[in-house]
């Protein structure tokens, strides 16, 4: 038998005949539940909005994407198609040309992006569950589909092919612009529907039939600027990078979702790092109230200390009693701690108790991750305390 971890159960379960120990010892443990709990709902909370604002970017943008490795376009032969069509884990891909454009509708301006796409564009990214209003791109090859911000800023009308959206692009070439009659070409098209996504994705993009939108730029078919891959579920996109690549006649690279909005990943994980830097500092003063709870049961249980010594306890013996009590109490206090959270935010997560809006409640998420990374913070911090506690036995206390 532990001879100082049995006695630190003792202790730890026991009452002392001071009442204001007792008040002591209860205090430190609502604390350190509440800490604990405090830190669980802080991360799923944060764990939640990070997955609702990254559905966006799921929804639109594909798992891999291939990119010239030079300049802003390449050639896509139907070698590299065959190619791309032998690679195991590939479920399908689409061909896709992008372009700032100048805008114009019923005298109002606007720049944005245009992005021409193939027919197979919603096989491979959820972008018509993204409609707002209207639908997809259809049959017809004048159909546009703008972002709800630039909509609003021109105040396009869905369908209306009696006030047509004019989209000018410069023409490719060189020499100089007044050398030329028409330095652009232009195409005539109306929206079949808008779309919406965040605020800086409706303002940027127009997507197009990939046919009109080549012959807006004056490239040739098959000149394109990127190819969005879905791959099959269960593939790890990493492992499809090299095969990708060496698939092209032409150098291109190949980048992950994570990689297509590596600023957006990078803002959101360096958020979660400082709420858990915060959190955890709060922890840490929270925690200090287990030092003066054991110091205090020192005190307390100064004659027995004294007795287990005389029986032949040692000083390690003796400090060991008290840092195992630390170590249970903040264990047992992390663990319950982590339930309370756990049991908050499954009720948010099925009643939806607190909304930012109406109709949206606030994102929440149980990870086994944020599990482990509170009870590891409450573990280790709960050791530090509970040895600089016990390091407060010392051989004079016991003379």
């Amino acid at each position: 038998m532990n001879f100082p971890l049995y006695i630190a159960k003792r202790y730890l379960l026991s009452k002392s005949s001071q009442n204001a120990v007792n008040i002591i010892n209860m205090v430190t443990f609502f604390v350190t539940v509440v800490g604990a709990a405090s830190l669980f709902i802080v991360l799923s909370g944060f764990a939640g909005l990070k997955t609702f604002s990254l559905s966006f970017a799921n929804n639109f943008d594909p798992d891999l994407k291939v990119l010239p490795k030079e300049g802003k376009f390449f050639s896509f032969s139907s070698d590299d198609e065959a190619s791309i069509k032998k690679i195991d884990g590939i479920q399908a891909f689409s061909t896709e040309i992008e372009e700032r454009v100048f805008i114009a509708y019923k005298q109002k301006n606007f720049v944005a992006y245009i992005k021409g796409v193939d027919s197979r564009y919603n096989s491979v990214t959820n972008i018509d569950s993204l409609i707002y209003f209207g639908s997809w791109l259809g049959n017809f090859p004048d159909q546009v589909v703008p972002g709800i911000g630039i909509g609003n800023a021109l105040g396009i009308a869905v369908n209306d092919r009696l006030n047509p959206i004019t989209i000018l692009a410069p023409k490719p070439g060189k020499g100089s612009i007044s050398s030329q009659t028409k330095p652009y070409n232009d195409i005539l098209v109306n929206a079949s529907g808008v779309y919406a996504i965040n605020e800086e994705l409706d303002k940027k993009y127009v997507f197009a039939n990939l046919n009109i939108v080549q012959e807006l730029l004056g490239k040739k078919n098959g000149e394109i600027t990127g190819i969005n891959i879905k791959t099959n579920t269960g593939t790890n996109p990493e492992h499809l990078k090299e095969d990708l690549e060496k698939a092209f006649s032409t150098p291109v690279r190949v980048k992950t979702r994570a990689q297509l909005n590596d600023s957006l990943y990078k803002m959101l994980n360096t958020e979660n790092f400082a709420i858990y830097l915060i959190f955890t500092l709060v922890l840490i003063i929270a925690l200090f109230n287990v030092v003066g709870a054991i110091i205090m049961m020192v005190i307390d249980k100064h004659a027995n200390l004294k007795t287990l010594y005389s029986l032949g306890a040692t000083l390690k013996n003796l400090r060991h009693i008290y840092f195992y009590q630390g170590l249970l109490l903040t264990a047992l206090g992390g663990v319950i701690g982590v339930l309370l959270g756990s049991t908050l935010t499954w009720s948010q997560q099925q009643f939806g108790w607190l909304k930012i809006t109406p109709s949206l409640p606030y994102p929440m998420e149980f990870t086994l991750v944020n599990v482990l990374v509170v009870l590891a913070t409450i573990g280790v911090l709960g050791l530090i305390a509970s040895k600089i506690a016990s390091s407060a036995i010392t051989k004079k206390l016991l003379g």
